[in-house]
């Protein structure tokens, strides 16, 4: 175990709960820490539902296509921590992690923090000192008390807002736009990606009442797909461009957000940021490791997709692939709407096999998913594992589509075991 794996597994121990959302432990461990906050690049703020990893990886190749600095703050991470932070283009090293992390825990002293918060502080404070043209901040859950609104941006990004998280955000939609809306900043203009008209009235006022000029879809910028290309619209005149490397219909919308900013900050080429995006478990075809080699005919798939929205978005793009039987390997946390997650992949589901994630505790036991998506009417059963699972598909159809699905945490663990 690293020096920072060790530092890590003791900040998981400084607060009671895992999320408790205030801004006060922040402020106090900011100031301790000489509010790096207050010495940052200019700062993109990203808040939404779905969309903004793969929105921030745009804008991210975007502007380093044209030659600009990016640090760039994302969570959670996928299969080391150290992707969360990237420092100028690279991902943060052990040594300089480990040493953040050491002065982070001393300034906070015996002080309660969550895991989220004092990581956030470390990753602030490795931005205030590396030198950079951008920065590229994520929120983690919410807006409005999210640890990472501490900071003056020079825009603002909203990507489209869906149920989720609603024991701490809110029952309905307009509640969880209104959270998200928290990032709206005095007179700083602010990207809208597409929404629902309850959740944009609840942005848009927002920004009204704070003087935040608005940059919305449907309005200032539109995008869609045409003859197998991307066009983006804004008041400044239209781009013929190629489709979205990410794929699935739903990243034509993100890029179109991507290139709002980009044209906003009059910097960034659109079409870098379109076709050079990374962006790991969203989509993601699997082409390596001991997974792929088991099933040397199939299709591997990996998405991190987890709330209806993320079901929504597979489903479309399933079924713009070619033809071919697909079966579901899900393991799900047990605070997601499962039922609204699998209802959209009912139709495009030859099957589904059902696992709980490893290691997690909040996991749902792989019996409650599977019961979960016969009540859609999907053929389901279980396994004990991934590998498992994969095995009795492909022992059945060894050409297969297999999309291995329904949390972050399982793709993270995917990436790991999988190399």
């Amino acid at each position: 175990m690293s020096g920072s794996d060790l530092i890590l597994q003791r900040m998981m121990t400084l607060h009671p709960k895992v999320i408790d959302l205030t801004l006060d432990r922040m402020h106090r461990l900011l100031a301790a820490l000489g509010h790096p906050e207050r010495n940052l690049p200019p700062v993109i703020h990203i808040a939404g539902t779905n969309g903004k990893g793969s929105t921030q990886a745009m804008i991210r190749a975007g502007l380093e296509a044209s030659g600009k600095s990016v640090h760039a703050y994302t969570s959670p991470h996928l299969a080391r921590f150290h992707e969360r932070i990237r420092l100028a283009g690279e991902l943060i090293s052990e040594p300089a992690l480990t040493a953040l992390l050491d002065e982070c825990v001393t300034a906070n002293g015996p002080d309660a923090i969550t895991f989220f918060e004092i990581t956030t502080a470390a990753a602030l404070l490795a931005f205030s000192r590396t030198p950079a043209d951008y920065v590229l901040l994520e929120v983690g859950l919410g807006g409005r008390l999210d640890a990472t609104n501490v900071v003056d941006p020079i825009l603002s990004i909203i990507t489209p807002v869906s149920i989720d998280h609603q024991q701490y955000l809110g029952e309905t939609l307009a509640e969880i736009a209104g959270e998200k809306a928290g990032i709206v900043k005095r007179r700083v203009p602010v990207v809208i990606g597409p929404q629902q008209p309850d959740a944009l009235d609840v942005i848009e006022a927002a920004a009204a009442r704070l003087g935040a000029p608005v940059i919305a879809h449907g309005q200032h910028w539109h995008a869609w797909e045409e003859r197998g290309r991307m066009v983006f619209q804004d008041e400044t005149g239209l781009l013929d461009l190629p489709l979205p490397n990410l794929p699935g219909p739903h990243q034509i919308q993100n890029a179109g957000a991507a290139i709002a900013a980009l044209r906003h900050l009059g910097t960034g080429d659109p079409e870098s940021a379109i076709t050079r995006a990374e962006w790991p478990a969203r989509m993601q075809r699997l082409r390596r490791g001991p997974l792929v080699d088991a099933a040397p005919q199939s299709e591997l798939w990996l998405d991190g997709g987890h709330n209806p929205a993320g079901g929504e978005a597979i489903a479309a793009t399933l079924a713009r692939m070619p033809q071919r039987p697909t079966h579901l390997i899900c393991g799900m946390l047990n605070t997601k709407d499962i039922g609204g997650y699998l209802r959209p992949l009912a139709g495009i589901a030859t099957g589904l096999t059902a696992v709980s994630i490893p290691g997690e505790s909040a996991t749902l036991p792989a019996e409650d998913t599977r019961d979960a998506a016969l009540a859609v009417r999907i053929a389901a059963t279980t396994a004990p594992t991934v590998a498992d699972a994969l095995a009795a598909i492909v022992a059945q159809e060894p050409q297969a589509r297999v999309l291995i699905c329904g949390s972050l945490y399982l793709a993270g663990a995917i990436l790991r075991e999988n190399g």
